[in-house]
């Protein structure tokens, strides 16, 4: 789950399979790095897991508005097709992993350790997705 204003993956998730427990989790870790006061729209395609109760529940729970793209229209979905694409160009691709432990070590560290807090972006006047959060919050709250 990607932040749309600073593009920090805000909440993530690996499992074999795509399932409500996999999002379930991803949308837990995002409720937990979200300011309190802070609104959120959280916008997916329309897969059958985003619509499983026990996720929409969360949604109720933490007052948590729900936006979803159009059948078929993956530039609805952009900034997620992107950001997967980037993952898959810069670490996946670029490595054979022996086991899944390797793999998730590997992404874990590009996610928390490089996209988050080093990898510049063009969108975000080249700052860092932490970096463009930070100088946000250095600005706007009192």
């Amino acid at each position: 789950m990607i932040d749309l204003y600073s593009r920090r993956v805000v909440g993530w998730s690996m499992n074999q399979n795509n399932n409500t427990k996999l999002i379930i989790d991803a949308l837990s870790m995002a409720i937990k790095n979200k300011p309190k006061q802070q609104k959120v729209l959280l916008h997916s395609d329309q897969g059958s897991t985003y619509r499983a109760y026990e996720y929409l529940k969360l949604f109720k729970a933490n007052n948590i508005t729900q936006s979803m793209s159009r059948k078929g229209e993956c530039h609805d979905n952009a900034v997620a097709e992107s950001f997967f694409n980037t993952l898959k160009t810069e670490l996946i691709n670029q490595k054979i992993y022996q086991t899944r432990k390797q793999a998730s070590s590997a992404i874990f560290e590009y996610i928390e350790v490089f996209y988050n807090k080093i990898r510049r972006h063009s969108t975000i006047d080249y700052y860092s997705p932490n970096d463009y959060e930070k100088r946000f919050y250095r600005n706007n709250i009192p």
